[in-house]
């Protein structure tokens, strides 16, 4: 520990702020720009991202591009985030994060200041400096005044090893839960969109209000296969720090799925049409933005955090399907695009998106025999299951690394004596 110094980040580098994107810049798809809710849990989490056009993002790519190891700090908002861009993919920075830059090119010193920086004592520092009653922020000024305790390098890259290591199996195992939810996504649209389901060809196509179905098949509204009630209307005097976990829009993300962190403690009244289970599934009926992202947007309760069972807030409806309908079919139902593209068309509201029960029982779907509904279900189960034993796992790891990380950051577990051979040519390149 003798041999480590105290320095700032002013000392070996600067940081720089996002690019500042315009409302007309925004778009469906594109090239993803990174904004602070994607900088969480030390890694930058892709999923959720905007998009801005190819020619848009072409202006800004030279100076705001990112990179792998590109170290990212929220700077509005929730202040200090730090999160670590772990993908190849082309990405921009938006204006309210901030990027630190190194005065001298050295993957090893960034990748230890990425890590240094999410030490929770020095996240509540940031927090108190910040400034701005409404909505803090902080400045890059302010960031680069930051105090780290610099080990030797060889320490340096030692720790980056240890909570890097940790960090690629978290990752690796969020992309085989977007690869799993991705199969089960594409076994749907090969059965139940283009009607290419194991049998097909055998079955002719008939007429229906619906374009060309299969015969057998029926075309039904989601109220006759499925009870709808609408989450708790609470206040917010009865959110607190432990009660019934609460699922509510911050539990879903767009496009579909569930995210464990964003349940509230709820300790207030609540009827049992507002119960939630383990399974159960959810969509959201509102959106904060006109973009409508998360809007008709469906998950499932997971286990972790929901044991002994929730609540659902007013912005999601629960669906409750009937015995004969499979749940995972409802599932990929409502993340297909037309069923997106329905709730964005019948939602109202000039700044809150929001659709009504009645305009989710009413959408119209081809349903098909039993038989392949149920052998859908078994499919979709199965990757299902997979993918919560592994966000089990993920939150095991992040456990692990949060409690290593301020210990290796500030010198209290000595790595000195640790020798995990020397950095491979592909590691330092």
């Amino acid at each position: 520990m003798s041999e480590w110094r105290q320095i700032t980040l002013r000392d070996v580098g600067t940081v720089q702020s996002g690019f500042a994107f315009k409302s007309r810049d925004w778009a469906e798809v594109g090239v993803p720009v990174v904004k602070i809710q994607n900088v969480r849990g030390g890694r930058v989490n892709l999923t959720d991202c905007s998009f801005v056009p190819q020619a848009v993002a072409a202006s800004a790519a030279d100076r705001y591009g990112l990179s792998r190891g590109d170290v990212l700090i929220t700077m509005s908002g929730e202040i200090g985030s730090v999160g670590i861009v772990c993908s190849d993919t082309d990405i921009l920075l938006n204006q309210r994060v901030g990027r630190v830059r190194l005065n001298e090119t050295d993957p090893v010193l960034l990748r230890f200041i990425g890590y240094a920086l999410q030490r929770p004592e020095l996240k509540s520092l940031m927090v108190n400096i910040a400034y701005g009653v409404a909505q803090p922020n902080i400045s890059p000024s302010l960031l680069e005044s930051l105090p780290l305790q610099l080990p030797p390098r060889e320490s340096q890259r030692i720790i980056g090893e240890v909570l890097g290591t940790i960090d690629d199996l978290i990752e690796n195992n969020r992309r085989r839960v977007e690869v799993l939810e991705e199969m089960a996504r594409a076994v749907y649209r090969e059965w139940f969109v283009r009607f290419r389901y194991p049998g097909h060809e055998n079955v002719p196509l008939v007429d229906s209000p619906l374009g060309p179905i299969p015969e057998g098949w029926e075309i039904k509204v989601v109220g006759d296969l499925a009870v709808i009630d609408k989450g708790l209307s609470y206040k917010g005097v009865h959110l607190a720090e432990s009660g019934t976990p609460m699922a509510n829009l911050k539990c879903l993300r767009p496009g579909g799925g569930f995210r464990r962190a964003g349940a509230k403690p709820y300790n207030g009244p609540f009827k049992p049409r507002h119960q939630v289970s383990i399974g159960d599934l959810v969509v959201a009926n509102t959106d904060l933005t006109q973009a409508g992202a998360v809007i008709g947007s469906p998950a499932f309760i997971p286990r972790k955090g929901f044991e002994d069972g929730g609540i659902a807030s007013h912005h999601l409806f629960i669906v409750r399907p009937l015995e004969h309908v499979g749940k995972h079919w409802l599932y990929e139902t409502f993340r297909d695009d037309r069923f997106r593209g329905y709730t964005r068309g019948v939602a109202s509201g000039t700044t809150v998106l929001g659709f009504r029960p009645v305009d989710l029982a009413d959408f119209r779907l081809p349903v098909p025999p039993l038989e392949l509904a149920r052998r859908f279900e078994e499919i979709a189960a199965g990757f299902a299951d997979l993918s919560d034993g592994l966000a089990d796992l993920m939150e095991v790891l992040a456990f692990q690394r949060d409690l290593l990380l301020p210990k290796l950051v500030t010198g209290q577990i000595d790595v000195s004596h640790l020798d995990l051979g020397a950095p491979t040519e592909a590691a330092t390149a």
